[in-house]
């Protein structure tokens, strides 16, 4: 699969500072992207993780917001008056990661996830555990509902294994998560059990293949190719049963 892409051709306004400083862009239809930068200071591994579980979340069923590559120019028409802006937008000419901005978004609140199925609920968490992702808290729950919906975001904290690529064995795709804060979902989930065998059958080989293939090169460097096949290969002994993410019923 090949991602769409636009161009910038306004920047509207930044969400945050900070590291990340992501961007509400019009690209040359009008339409209205929310950009991760390649610049900040993570560099592109989060955009990586971002557009790999997104098209994990999508082949389980789950809501996630349509992905693009949007390309900005050294200059990019704006408003903003923060310089630090204006310097990262410079540091991340070329390829980014844009998420269709959805309208009338919020954040999800108790009551909605109390009201959320716990099947759904359950896929959230199974898919979270596969990809190692520690940011969806009660903090930090990473949830939004728009159009009657629950919506996943911000998984640039998964697959951290990324940043240390020297480290990989072949034992590291088995371990179990690490000590984190209770997933949000966690009480409202069905035993993860449940859900566990369709799940993993949902993700083929030929799906997590089309997932790292959405990739484009200019995030992955000059050993793409390698990379792709790294995250494909670590991701498929993760989901080698008995899933060192999903608990056995007592």
């Amino acid at each position: 699969m090949t991602l769409p892409r636009h161009p910038a051709v306004h920047l509207e306004r930044a969400l945050a500072g900070g590291s990340s400083w992501p961007i509400v862009v019009r690209d040359d239809v009008g339409a209205r992207w929310l950009v991760k930068l390649r610049g900040n200071a993570h560099g592109p591994a989060p955009l990586v993780a971002e557009i790999i579980v997104g098209e994990l979340a999508a082949a389980l069923g789950l809501a996630v917001p349509a992905r693009a590559i949007i390309t900005l120019a050294g200059t990019l028409a704006t408003d903003d008056p923060h310089q630090e802006l204006a310097d990262l937008v410079r540091r991340s000419g070329g390829d980014n990661l844009g998420l269709a901005w959805l309208p009338d978004a919020r954040v999800a609140t108790a009551a909605d996830l109390a009201a959320l199925d716990r099947t759904t609920a359950a896929r959230v968490v199974w898919l979270d555990g596969l990809v190692e992702n520690l940011d969806r808290t009660a903090a930090n729950p990473n949830l939004l509902v728009a159009d009657g919906q629950l919506w996943l975001i911000d998984h640039g904290a998964a697959l951290a294994f990324h940043y240390a690529w020297p480290a990989l064995t072949e034992a590291t795709p088995r371990r179990p998560l690490a000590p984190r804060a209770p997933h949000v979902l966690a009480a409202r989930a069905a035993p993860l059990t449940t859900v566990d065998a369709a799940a993993a059958a949902a993700l083929t080989r030929a799906v997590l293949d089309a997932a790292v293939a959405a990739v484009p090169d200019s995030l992955l460097g000059p050993d793409a190719d390698r990379h792709r096949a790294a995250y494909a290969a670590y991701l498929w002994k993760r989901l080698r049963a008995p899933r060192p993410f999903v608990e056995a019923p007592p």
